[in-house]
């Protein structure tokens, strides 16, 4: 059976080096344009025609909008709003890219081996990383210097000051680490097991009678965990888009 973390391999697929730096476009580099080109492909084809009364296509996209408008207004109130194209763009890029690496094309198309972006930390860290600093940038543009006063907690005795500021501030750092593995480790946890599951299947099912039988077990266990992987794949893109505008709450009222 094929190594179940092969699926996650790094290839290059254009070679390029630029001032010593290898540079080369992968199929992690593929599957990133390919997920921003279906994302731009599906939003901007659901508006082209908008009408009074929105056929299938629009429908879906204005769901989207709704959905990603809502969770803002909720979560970071009518001064997050600002912010909605950004936050719109993260969670569509996050859902679309765990999606597609849900696709059995590599059984469907020899040769094409589905990668799934947000299974590296180094693409979601990026991703973390990028909001961390965002909003951190917007509370010292809208509190000055006075946004340090969120590591400090209001009404803590003075004994525990000290103490309580330092943990403040390691959970406050401590965010773009969580939010990058929680995607990462979700994306590599389902993927790897379904890789597993399957070669469970071909194995048990290459040895034909009673056995070939027992290959069922495992192919039911892969028909409920592609169904779980659905799932999870679009509750993660909501978890880290909800996460941002909590951090964006955070940084815009301080409470």
């Amino acid at each position: 059976m094929a190594s179940p973390l092969s699926q996650f391999e790094i290839q290059e697929m254009v070679p390029l080096e630029l001032a010593g730096y290898n540079v080369s476009f992968t199929n992690s580099s593929l599957f990133m344009v390919v997920t921003l080109v279906l994302v731009s492909l599906f939003m901007l084809g659901g508006m082209r025609q908008a009408s009074m009364v929105p056929g299938r296509w629009q429908v879906m996209v204005e769901m989207c909008y709704e959905f990603i408008a809502k969770m803002i207004n909720d979560t970071a109130g009518a001064e997050g709003r600002r912010y909605f194209p950004f936050v719109l763009t993260l969670f569509m890029f996050i859902l679309f890219a765990n999606l597609i690496g849900m696709l059995p094309l590599s059984h469907i198309v020899p040769g094409l081996h589905i990668f799934t972006v947000t299974s590296h930390i180094a693409v979601t860290f990026a991703m973390a990383l990028f909001v961390f600093i965002g909003v951190t940038i917007i509370g010292f543009i809208k509190h000055g210097i006075g946004f340090l006063k969120f590591f400090v907690p209001g009404d803590a005795p003075l004994a525990l000051l000290p103490l309580l500021i330092v943990i403040e501030i390691v959970s406050y750092l401590s965010r773009p680490i969580s939010l990058s593995v929680r995607l990462f480790a979700n994306m590599v946890a389902g993927h790897t097991m379904l890789k597993v599951f399957g070669g469970f299947v071909v194995s048990l099912g290459a040895l034909g009678g009673v056995l070939g039988v027992a290959g069922l077990v495992p192919f039911s266990f892969i028909v409920i965990l592609t169904g779980l992987e659905l799932l999870v794949a679009c509750l993660q893109a909501y978890v880290f888009a909800v996460l941002t505008c909590i951090y964006l709450n955070d940084a815009l009222h301080m409470h």
